[in-house]
């Protein structure tokens, strides 16, 4: 059983950001979200249970999905390349374990970044527009994404104007938002950080998640990791739902990403199952679905090792970040 999240038809959008008002029209005309059915039905989803075969598959495809990531005003070098040997072989000591999506630096480390990881599949993404608060004046935010994309970044990662938004200053966001997918040319995608913990209501994670598909997102994402709460089975679900509309009226699919504390393989696996029953097997894939925890690597990678050999290894056999 779906919950019903019937939206306007894709005639619609054509005009809805014309002006502020037919932006807000269009957004408040959204239908409202039934809390108690959303988060019931985000726990009952959880409560699923999947076989050891199924499990093992699983685990793979979380840590394909998984974007590895290290955002601290004391990265250096080396522990960027450090992230990106990890992000290529995961698990020295097997390499069957599939590589990460991605690694996930600031700007000024995406070359370091590009080096480590070269020769393989995993892109590198940058935070850019003054992550993590994203207050800056735009030209400055563009500065950061140009910065990036000129050094070789795959992916941005933009974070919205969180008081903007709050403030019903619709268009002002979705400008931004169109501004920085035009800085990103042709050769990175967009993912654009809403903080979910910041906007108090699930009616306005809906109607972020519509206003970033509208205004170009590559991928819609929760959070930045730096507050207090950020992925949750709720809310993640809720942006699954969306971005399943907005396929379904425009022909258009974005990716959804849920970044922040998704710590273990049981937490993944609830979350690749939400995917599975809400958007579709089509979102299971890294070019549609990312894991931004990088914790949650290392717990996946015992488990694998479990699986395989029949014991629990401990995190002593698995590289420290």
């Amino acid at each position: 059983m779906t919950m019903p999240t019937t939206a306007p038809p894709a005639h619609a959008l054509a005009d809805v950001t014309a002006s502020d008002s037919t932006l807000r029209r269009f957004l408040h005309g959204l239908p409202g979200v039934d809390t108690v059915g959303l988060e019931a039905r985000a726990t009952s989803l959880g409560t699923r249970s999947i076989k050891t075969t199924a499990k093992a598959y699983a685990i793979d495809l979380a840590i394909s999905m998984v974007d590895l990531t290290t955002l601290e005003g004391a990265d250096t070098p080396g522990k960027v390349r450090a992230l990106g040997a990890k992000a290529v072989h995961p698990d020295p000591t097997d390499r069957t374990a599939p590589t990460t999506a991605a690694v996930c630096v600031y700007p000024d480390m995406v070359a370091v970044a590009k080096e480590a990881v070269a020769g393989s599949d995993v892109k590198v993404a940058s935070v850019a527009t003054a992550f993590p608060a994203g207050r800056a004046a735009l030209d400055v935010k563009l500065a950061d994404v140009r910065d990036a994309v000129a050094a070789g970044a795959d992916e941005i990662d933009m974070v919205i104007d969180r008081g903007a938004f709050l403030a019903g200053k619709y268009l002002k966001v979705y400008e931004e938002i169109v501004a920085v997918k035009e800085a990103c040319g042709s050769s990175a995608r967009l993912k654009v950080i809403f903080e979910t913990g910041e906007l108090s209501t699930y009616d306005n994670i809906r109607r972020a998640s519509w206003l970033g598909m509208i205004a170009g997102a590559d991928f819609i994402k929760t959070s930045t990791g730096k507050v207090a709460v950020n992925a949750t089975p709720a809310n993640t679900l809720l942006m699954l739902e969306a971005v399943r509309d907005f396929r379904a009226q425009t022909g258009i699919q974005v990716g959804v990403k849920p970044a922040g504390g998704i710590r273990t393989t049981k937490d993944a696996i609830k979350f690749l199952v939400l995917v599975n029953e809400t958007a579709g097997q089509d979102w299971l894939d890294n070019h549609w679905f990312r894991f931004g925890a990088s914790s949650l690597l290392n717990d996946l990678l015992m488990q694998r090792q479990k699986l395989a050999t029949g014991r629990y290894s401990g995190p002593d056999y698995v590289t420290v970040d």
